[in-house]
């Protein structure tokens, strides 16, 4: 289990130190004691935190780094859990709070990224439609409803 300090998880979730503290004093956020009673966090909770409140990224800290703003709103912070590369095209697999997104991408844009395992990142989604589907008899049986109806 990974175990982060809270200034550490306070980078990962978007907000600042203090924020962290309090929210571990209030009981908003587990954590683990290290023998010295040093708070610690594990990054399951950091996941379940994003899950639920989908904060904004913050600024890159790397040097160097490009600083992007983008229109886009359906932004899911995850963890790589797998980079696979097979000629010009990469599979991305990010973890994202219990959920798994998987992303085809070329394999220059892994390069550029410098995409490696236990990597944060970012994935923003773009979609001009959403589609919505149950299993089993609901879906038999809406077909046959459908079928009655005259959409002429």
């Amino acid at each position: 289990m990974t175990l982060l300090t809270p200034r550490e998880a306070a980078a990962r979730l978007g907000v600042s130190y203090p924020t962290v503290k309090q929210w571990i004093y209030k009981g908003s956020i587990r954590t683990r004691r290290t023998a010295g009673g040093h708070h610690r966090v594990p990054a399951t909770e950091i996941d379940r935190l994003l899950a639920r409140t989908g904060p904004a990224l913050p600024p890159p800290r790397r040097e160097g780094a490009t600083i992007v703003t983008l229109s886009g709103r359906n932004q899911l912070r995850g963890v790589v859990e797998e980079v696979r590369v097979e000629g010009l095209l990469a599979q991305v697999r990010l973890r994202v709070g219990d959920q798994t997104l998987t992303a085809i991408i070329t394999r220059d844009a892994v390069d550029e990224l410098k995409l490696t395992r236990g990597d944060e990142a970012l994935a923003v989604v773009k979609a001009t439609e959403v589609m919505i589907a149950r299993a089993g008899a609901d879906l038999r049986a809406g077909k046959k409803r459908g079928a009655k109806r005259n959409h002429g």
